[in-house]
């Protein structure tokens, strides 16, 4: 999904944003043609993420740009590493310095989330999934991310995986009506997870083949009981926690065993990885 045709379509329409007609300042107090050394450093651990959207905003701006890398994503990064070297023209290294760190800071925040929640979940062996609450126009940036933070991804949309919510449930008239529809002829080409909000669901549904239950807003005692309901009703069905899960409690829900909880905490409220780039001006 991460290609550079969208990598440079992202970039380009921030840059776009940001620069519009110009760096106005820039050109205001730089003498023309006066070069930049700069360093990218990190200013807090973290696991770096994005180095070819930020690489794309400085070329954009002036191919010329020198990018020269020390660390490649997914890589554990700790506070005061250098990242990367630029060098170039001073004006455009300053036009395109905001866009790249924003990308940079922005990816980079939610793999180090995402990895700090793997890495205190690990042991129970429950894996973490994103979810489509995602940033408009960032979704495979974002969940690429995700993935380079240690997490897996959930679907993508609403064109990959049958995920039937209670919204549908609701609609179609009921749970068991779902299911006969769904089922009435043979199984779904796609993968096909339900959404449940109780325990009565959970043994309808344990008797359909389905690829995985959502336990919806299910409290960690409540999943020990599913995960029971489960054992004596002889099925291996994955189970998937979600809604309500935060950083503070994702670790309890993992001590269940249960075998996925999907966040979207991991996209839409990591804080951003804590970089700057120092540059000196040359003027040669």
């Amino acid at each position: 999904m991460i290609t550079p045709e969208y990598i440079r379509e992202i970039v380009e329409a921030e840059l776009k944003c940001d620069i519009g007609e110009g760096d106005i300042t820039s050109f205001s107090v730089l003498t023309p043609g006066c070069k930049a050394e700069g360093k990218i450093i990190a200013k807090e651990n973290g696991i770096i993420c994005g180095l070819d959207f930020a690489e794309m905003a400085f070329k954009l701006i002036d191919d010329e740009t020198k990018f020269n890398l020390f660390y490649s994503d997914c890589d554990k990064i700790k506070k005061g590493d250098i990242i990367v070297e630029i060098s170039g023209n001073a004006v455009s290294v300053l036009s395109a310095e905001r866009t790249a760190l924003n990308f940079l800071g922005h990816l980079s925040g939610i793999a180090s989330l995402t990895g700090k929640i793997v890495e205190e979940t690990e042991n129970y062996g429950t894996k973490i999934l994103d979810t489509r609450k995602t940033t408009p126009g960032l979704r495979f940036a974002e969940k690429y991310a995700v993935k380079c933070g240690g997490g897996q991804n959930h679907r993508f949309g609403l064109y990959d995986m049958i995920l039937i919510k209670d919204n549908h449930i609701a609609a179609a008239g009921g749970i068991e009506n779902v299911m006969r529809k769904l089922y009435r002829s043979q199984k779904p080409a796609v993968p096909v997870e339900i959404e449940i909000t109780n325990l009565d669901q959970l043994e309808i549904i344990l008797k359909y083949p389905v690829d995985r239950i959502m336990l919806d807003n299910f409290t960690c005692e409540n999943v020990v009981r599913a995960i029971k309901i489960r054992k004596e009703m002889d099925s291996e069905i994955p189970f998937e926690c979600s809604g309500g899960i935060t950083i503070e409690n994702a670790v309890e829900y993992a001590e269940t065993c249960v075998e996925f909880i999907s966040m979207g905490a991991i996209t839409h409220s990591a804080p951003q990885l804590d970089l700057s780039l120092d540059i000196e001006i040359k003027k040669y």
